[in-house]
């Protein structure tokens, strides 16, 4: 099975959040710090939200806060939002060979939606794993294992396309084999992403040449030998 993130790696969406992080702080007078932009970039809405008001002493709920940060993001994934370079073109031809993908994403499930609905991607994948509704964080190696027996396969079956460098390092503990892909958002952790990924590329386009070389075989059973 193949598991493709979202944020990030299928989409462009990283700079979204960084601009709904400064707004939403910004109408009450206040400002992100590094250690806030850390904790909300890595974890799920609740998580995210919980942490929020109690870093800042909000009086808004955690559902309030999801509530006005699902508002602000629904017309970017909805409408604006575009494919990072080469996806459209590597997911058709991965379904042209037959392989079996999915989504695993620490995206909200409605601006999932809306954002594979824009850009007509759904076809492609056999089901979605969104790790909110598992209560996980995606930089929990719990939340791999629970992936992989979603659709019936072991992690050391599984390949995760990602650009976040602790789900990375999460994947990988888990046993998964996984492919590091570049995004802005966290180039100063480059060198991490690379430290956990059995390959790296800069680009989903640097992929496509290997669409005709069975790159993303998965009749080899060891991950350390599977090529990728």
């Amino acid at each position: 099975m193949i598991f493709f993130d979202l944020d990030g790696t299928l989409i462009d969406s990283n700079g979204v959040w960084v601009q709904i992080d400064l707004d939403f702080l910004s109408r009450r007078g206040l400002t992100p710090t590094t250690e806030y932009t850390d904790m909300v970039a890595h974890s799920i809405f609740p998580a995210a939200a919980r942490f929020t008001r109690d870093y800042y002493g909000l009086s808004d709920s955690p559902e309030d806060i999801m509530a006005q940060w699902r508002d602000m993001a629904y017309n970017a994934y909805a409408h604006t939002i575009p494919l990072k370079p080469g996806a459209g073109a590597l997911l058709e031809g991965l379904s042209a060979r037959g392989e079996p993908m999915a989504l695993l994403t620490a995206s909200l499930p409605e601006l999932c939606r809306a954002s594979l609905a824009r850009h007509g991607l759904n076809r492609y994948f056999q089901g979605f794993f969104f790790a909110q509704e598992a209560g996980l964080e995606k930089r929990d190696p719990a939340v791999y294992p629970l992936a992989a027996e979603r659709f019936g396969c072991s992690p050391d079956r599984c390949i995760l396309l990602e650009d976040a460098p602790d789900n990375c390092a999460a994947a990988s503990a888990a046993g998964f084999t996984v492919v590091g892909v570049y995004d802005d958002f966290y180039s100063p952790r480059w060198a991490d992403v690379a430290a956990h990924s059995h390959r790296t590329v800069r680009s989903l386009e640097d992929l496509l040449p290997d669409l005709n070389g069975g790159a993303f075989s998965l009749t080899a059973s060891p991950c350390t030998e599977r090529r990728i």
